[in-house]
């Protein structure tokens, strides 16, 4: 507009302040809160797993590297980054119930889900197959398959399925994801790993309910990721009974794992058992 006194361009009174912070005309939808943040964050880390898995275990392997102790730290880097993967994870739910989330949280949750608790342990999973010796390749490309596919069903079914409060349909795919790795670091012949890999993947597709991690569990839960890093790092630095400390760890994952939906189908079987002696003295005159 030509303001009539000068005849010199002008702007409205506020406009000005309002082109220059950027802000104000960006849609709702475009605004990234803090727990979007913590999220990107969550991505970023399920990334740089693929990377260190990639440049440390995968290409020496196949150049023919004798460096055990370069894999040694990769593979600890890895999986420390799928560890804060899930602190992120843990921390963006927490956030965006305390403050606030964008409209576009609840796809960047499912999303960066998918990068570091779907194709980061996939990825895992399909190098193992190709630097162990007794692991054959094209097999463990199809358990890495599996494990994908499961993340993708499971975060798509979460997207789409009404549960009840404080709970969970199937194992979480951050629980999933860290049980899978340590099946692996476990060492086991090749066909028990192959099974548990695949009874996890079955896990996080079941109709199994595990509980949200808020309150007491939340901090159980931190305190156990916090535990496991110390763990790796011992094993990484080749610190004395690291190796052990490694394996103690990864088997205490591995039957929580397989504990936790005993848990939860015995509760249901006792509250079907109440339900129907309630029914029953209902019934009785």
């Amino acid at each position: 507009m030509i303001d009539p006194d000068t005849q010199a361009g002008w702007v409205p009174e506020g406009s000005e302040d309002e082109d220059s912070d950027g802000t104000e005309d960006m849609p709702l939808s475009m605004r990234l809160s803090i727990a979007d943040t913590l999220t990107l964050g969550n991505a970023t880390c399920g990334f740089m797993a693929v990377y260190f898995t990639t440049t440390g275990i995968l290409i020496p392997h196949l150049t023919g590297s004798d460096e055990t102790g370069m894999a040694r730290h990769s593979a600890a880097t890895a999986v420390i980054l799928m560890l804060l993967a899930a602190v992120f994870d843990l921390f963006d739910g927490l956030v965006a119930r305390k403050l606030r989330s964008s409209p576009m949280g609840a796809e960047l949750d499912n999303l960066s889900d998918l990068i570091s608790f779907g194709l980061a342990p996939a990825y895992f999973v399909l190098v193992y197959g190709m630097v162990a010796d007794d692991a054959h390749q094209r097999v463990s490309a199809l358990a890495a398959i599996v494990v994908l596919l499961a993340v993708v069903l499971r975060l798509a079914r979460f997207s789409c399925v009404t549960l009840k409060d404080g709970m969970f349909q199937g194992m979480p795919s951050p629980f999933g994801a860290l049980t899978v790795v340590s099946i692996v670091l476990l060492e086991l012949p090749f066909v028990p790993t192959l099974l548990a890999i695949v009874g996890v993947a079955w896990l996080m597709v079941s109709r199994v309910e595990y509980p949200k991690p808020r309150g007491v569990l939340a901090v159980a839960m931190l305190s156990w990721i916090v535990a496991a890093m110390g763990l790796l790092a011992a094993w990484a630095f080749d610190a004395p009974g690291g190796q052990l400390l490694l394996q103690t760890g990864c088997a205490l994952q591995v039957v929580l794992g397989a504990v936790i939906p005993l848990f939860a189908t015995a509760r249901r079987v006792n509250t079907f058992r109440d339900n129907r002696r309630e029914a029953r003295a209902a019934q009785l005159p």
